[in-house]
């Protein structure tokens, strides 16, 4: 009997607000972990909604998909997916799989899950700038939205509210704040947990629910807000970092950031508010399963699309600074025939969860992909010949510029084509604070990690260099 796959992916959750000892109040999750197998060093490729996302459907890199950055936005490089690619719903539905979806999608601008594998969708949230239909034309709708009244523009004279970042000359925007249903995720879970009520077909269920919280701005409903006493929360210690040994778009992007240290703390508060009403709403997910008597026969994952600096280096959401809270995801699957319990360090990457998906569904899988399947890690046994090295591949989002980097255990090094490189030794510098790219004794580690990216840049086809 092939088992019902339910994947619960929230967006731009920091993976240690569901590590032990983390400060977000998350007993649901909490309690899953224990049953579930954690993989607590887990990666997405790019740290964006949609490059992330695309990999995770179709478990492959930018590089082999085609999505580099948010594909609804003006100056998009991409829309959507290369020709030819495919997503595992579509394979699932091909081999006798009930594939619904609910939430958010942001894969394409041009196609929407019914397109790619999914045969009802409950709820799409999309962002005020939609899909288009024509995949190389300008989009204007963004500039109208945001920029059509100038005197909504922020001003010297403007009064100073708290949670509002003042940027003379651009339009206004607030950190921070409440809301009652955020992104409409409550809509989103809640007709998820219904359409489970009241599954009657006699397939096989494979359900993607995909929120959009905790993803900026941090608007959360005051009840979650009033879990958390804000003399509590600290900055995190490499808050203070004035990133003069790192690029310069790295420092002009903290600068976006003109709060108080008070303000920080107080958008850490609204962060893991939000973190507490995801947690909250996959309690209803998990409810409705186990009210439907189908817990025994189902498997569950819990995922975000890519992290959040959480005040890290004084930044926040996601971006070029290359730094861990940006990529490191929330990855666990529970569930039917999952070890309890496991907590696995090895190096994941969120293109895996495609091969293994289609492995837990019994799929022959005859699509090349790039991720690995981790279905042994979830039987207690470790792959042989499993990576020790992780990639990322972004070229930026709204903003763009060329970057890569490399890590094991040991170093990171990431390449900057807008500015200097980087190298950290993650084993005494954890918190990246040091930049030792330039010292002479790292020459040669230097070179070796260049290796093993211009490697990988081969083997993905990425043609981010250039013969000058």
């Amino acid at each position: 009997m092939k088992p019902n796959i339910i994947v619960f992916m929230t967006d731009q959750q920091n993976a240690k607000t569901i590590c032990p000892g983390n400060i977000a109040k998350t007993p649901n999750i909490d309690k899953f972990l224990k049953n579930s197998v954690h993989f607590t060093q887990a990666y997405c490729p790019s740290p964006h909604c949609c490059p992330s996302r695309a990999t995770f459907f179709s478990g492959l890199y930018p590089t082999q998909h085609g999505v580099w950055n948010n594909v609804e936005v003006d100056n998009a490089l991409s829309r959507g997916l290369f020709e030819g690619i495919t997503l595992f719903p579509e394979v699932l539905q091909k081999n006798g799989y009930k594939t619904i979806f609910s939430g958010k999608w942001h894969v394409s601008a041009l196609e929407g899950p019914i397109d790619r594998g999914f045969d009802k969708v409950l709820y799409e949230y999309i962002s005020n700038f939609g899909r288009i239909k024509e995949a190389n034309v300008p989009k204007y709708n963004e500039w109208q939205q945001v920029y059509k009244f100038a005197e909504k523009l922020d001003g010297e004279n403007e009064i100073k509210t708290p949670g509002r970042i003042i940027k003379e000359g651009y339009p206004k925007f607030f950190q921070y704040g409440d809301c009652d249903n955020p992104f409409g995720d409550t809509t989103t879970v809640e007709l998820a947990c219904n359409e489970i009520s009241n599954y009657d077909e006699n397939k096989p269920l494979f359900m993607y629910v995909g929120t959009t919280g905790p993803h900026d701005p941090y608007c959360v409903p005051k009840e979650f807000l009033d879990l958390y006493n804000i003399d509590e929360i600290k900055l995190p210690e490499n808050f203070h970092d004035d990133m003069k040994d790192k690029p310069a778009l790295y420092r002009r992007t903290k600068e976006q950031f003109a709060l108080s240290e008070e303000e920080h703390k107080e958008s850490i508060r609204h962060y893991l508010a939000f973190v507490s009403y995801e947690d909250y709403l996959f309690s209803k997910l998990i409810k409705s399963i186990e009210e439907k008597g189908i817990a025994e026969n189902t498997i569950i994952m819990y995922l975000t699309d890519h992290g959040d600096y959480l005040g890290a280096h004084g930044l926040w959401a996601k971006g070029l600074p290359c730094f861990k809270e940006a990529y490191n995801i929330c990855a666990a699957i529970g569930g039917w025939g999952v070890n309890k319990g496991g907590v696995i360090d090895q190096f994941v990457s969120l293109a895996d969860f495609a091969p293994t998906i289609l492995e837990l569904a019994g799929v022959n899988n005859s699509i090349n992909m790039i991720g690995k399947s981790l279905c042994p890690f979830l039987k207690g046994a470790t792959p042989s010949n499993w990576r020790d090295t992780m990639f990322t591949q972004t070229n930026g989002n709204e903003i763009y510029g060329i970057q890569r980097a490399v890590w094991n255990k040991k170093w990171k090094y990431v390449y900057n084509s807008f500015d200097y490189d980087e190298l950290y030794d993650l084993e005494n510098d954890p918190s990246e604070l040091k930049n030792i790219c330039d010292f002479p004794e790292n020459h040669d580690i230097v070179k070796e990690m260049c290796r093993k990216m211009w490697s990988f840049a081969y083997e993905t086809k990425d043609n981010c260099t250039c013969g000058w």
